[in-house]
């Protein structure tokens, strides 16, 4: 009897779960969410599964997820294997002809491919491309020291549309084509997927990180941020560090039309559903002056 009444309870709180959902459900239906995924998540089976769950359900209920994705440990690993030495100019990875055509199998290949395999083992429909597909991403050198280093400067995301308007939830590494012919560049993960954010003017731009959120000058979690106020942090030092490139693509995406970003704890379980579809959201959310639905509850 006793396990029957905790079954019981459980389904409840299920079905009272789902019922206030309703109004985030509605907000969201067939707005394009941006989720770039990475971390240690992406080496864990669990963690991939249960990403792929939550990206699965945000495509039932009428969501248009497109995933862009990371995989830096990957790359370091099959580097360290075919014992090619990187070199750093200023703490950054210079990325050579033989380094990029590493990125390029491990991006491409190896990650995208169980990302999407993933996804389709919850459920859903997924096509892995990178940004060389379509011309989706065309790059020009960041920083000519740094070698294959891109920057998005061209974005083409019609082959996005036309992927999530068929049902299809497009998976994307972050590999982007030159001006010239036969030309690769490995582009920052976060970087592409705020251009894609940006070009495709999305609802939402979600960055999965290894940490709470942005934190203010006490080490709080701020769960809201304005712009002026990312701008501020940032030259008083109070935002430094690997925080520094991530609040910058937050910026880039909004001017370009990107409604809010949430930089998140990927840790967390079901992180883009508690972020998407509940009152208390999973990070700092940063945006110019929409408010939410309802007060972020505070952590």
């Amino acid at each position: 009897m006793k396990q029957q009444t905790l079954t019981m309870q459980d389904a409840l709180n299920t079905a009272k779960m789902l019922s206030e959902a309703l109004p985030y459900l509605q907000r969201y239906a067939d707005s394009v969410v941006v989720v770039k995924f990475g971390g240690n998540a992406m080496g864990d089976d669990a963690a991939m599964a249960e990403f792929a769950r939550d990206i699965v359900l945000m495509r039932q209920v009428g969501v248009n997820p497109v995933v862009v994705h990371g995989g830096g440990p990957m790359i370091n690993d099959m580097l360290t294997k075919l014992g090619i030495k990187s070199e750093f100019v200023r703490g950054k990875r210079v990325t050579d002809k033989a380094t990029v055509e590493v990125v390029e199998m491990i991006l491409s290949g190896l990650v995208n491919k169980r990302i999407v395999q993933a996804i389709m083992d919850a459920g859903g429909r997924a096509v892995g491309i990178s940004g060389k597909d379509d011309d989706l991403m065309v790059c020009e050198a960041d920083d000519p020291e740094l070698g294959y280093v891109g920057r998005p400067v061209e974005m083409n995301v019609q082959v996005l549309r036309d992927l999530y308007k068929a049902g299809i939830i497009p998976v994307i590494a972050p590999v982007g084509t030159g001006m010239a012919d036969n030309e690769t560049f490995n582009v920052n993960g976060d970087t592409a997927a705020g251009a894609i954010a940006g070009a495709l003017q999305a609802d939402r731009l979600l960055l999965l990180t290894d940490v709470a959120g942005v934190k203010n000058a006490a080490g709080e979690v701020m769960t809201q941020i304005t712009p002026d106020e990312i701008r501020q942090m940032t030259a008083d030092g109070v935002i430094s560090g690997g925080m520094i490139p991530k609040t910058e693509t937050a910026l880039m995406a909004i001017e370009q039309g990107t409604r809010a970003v949430t930089i998140l704890d990927g840790r967390i379980p079901n992180a883009c559903l508690l972020e998407l579809f509940t009152d208390h959201g999973a990070g700092s959310q940063i945006r110019s002056t929409e408010p939410r639905i309802k007060p972020r509850v505070k952590r």
